[in-house]
């Protein structure tokens, strides 16, 4: 995102019914998923902003989790790897994002999201995750043989003019069938265990990891390597970018603000690292309006907390008392 770019973005005119980061951003519904889907889908949310029509937000996405994303409102672009994407009205398939995807939005928005865990696509007969990094694929490409896999059947289903709390609860229904349709073949539990470390420490090293976990490093690599397209080094060199983004943006725990630095040699590896995911420093990106980066960071930290049990589902997190 260009500095220009940055500026244009308006956030002040945006209005979220579910509260805003203490920078303005808004915020949405999120929600850990029920727990017999849990091994499945890390979150899912529910965003549904308004704006004046002409409004013009032009932002960025920085996911590390697959998300697949149902748009009831508002005219969406993405500059994916193969160019620039128009969406609107439909539901698409994104896959995880090496470095921040621009994306702008016109006008009052609202999307429905189910971040899905590391490994769930592959144990879902999903396409290989390698093939939708920085992507975003129409839902109908990737289950448009099923009727539940048509994006027209599943906006009709959810009913943009329902309430976000149940487009949660259709999710939910929805995650149960494809699991269901799959045989519910359940992720490897090691990628659960590289999932949650880095989580606590992406700081930590891998053949340690191997060592304490009884697998062999090539092994790790190559499930690691399936189950987020990208090898172990980048996957945490990643989270460690994220941490910080999200501490930037007040969406996350501030106590953790100083191990998070920490993580990095000196400030100027910080400031390298941090650039080469957001395309900027790390304070223009906390000066600059960010609002759809708001909504993912925050949707992963409270993940990420609850996975740490450092914060229970149901519970207000640490930015938000």
């Amino acid at each position: 995102m260009s500095e220009e770019d940055n500026h244009e973005g308006n956030t002040s005119g945006l209005r979220s019914a579910y509260g805003h980061a203490r920078n303005g951003d808004p915020l949405s519904i999120n929600r850990a998923p029920a727990s017999d889907i849990a091994p499945w889908v890390a979150r899912i949310y529910a965003t549904d902003i308004d704006a004046d029509p002409n409004n013009v937000v032009r932002c960025g996405i920085l996911s590390d989790t697959p998300i697949l994303r149902v748009i009831f409102r508002g005219e969406w672009t993405a500059e994916t790897i193969y160019g620039k994407g128009r969406y609107k009205r439909t539901a698409v398939f994104a896959g995880p994002q090496t470095k921040v995807m621009p994306v702008t939005v016109r006008g009052p928005f609202a999307v429905l999201g189910v971040a899905l865990r590391p490994g769930a696509v592959d144990a879902l007969n999903g396409p290989p995750i390698a093939e939708t990094l920085d992507r975003v694929i129409y839902y109908d490409d990737v289950y448009g043989d099923q009727e539940w896999g048509r994006s027209k059947t599943l906006i009709k289903w959810f009913d943009p003019a329902g309430p976000p709390e149940r487009w949660l609860a259709v999710a939910d229904k929805l995650m149960r069938q494809l699991i269901a349709l799959h045989g519910g073949h359940r992720p490897d539990p090691i990628i659960g265990a590289f999932d949650r470390a880095a989580f606590e420490n992406p700081n930590f090293s891998v053949r340690d990891f191997c060592d304490e976990h009884g697998i062999g490093q090539r092994r790790l690599e190559r499930l690691i390597k399936r189950a987020y397209g990208q090898t172990p080094k980048k996957v945490l060199r990643r989270a460690r970018a994220l941490d910080i983004a999200a501490d930037l943006r007040g969406v996350a725990d501030h106590a953790e603000a100083e191990v998070m630095a920490l993580r990095y040699y000196d400030q100027s590896h910080m400031i390298r690292e941090f650039s080469h995911f957001f395309g900027m420093t790390p304070k223009q990106f906390a000066r600059s309006p960010a609002p759809l980066m708001t909504l993912t960071l925050e949707a992963r930290q409270q993940r990420r907390l609850e996975v740490l049990g450092r914060n229970h589902p149901g519970t207000l997190p640490p930015w938000r008392r």
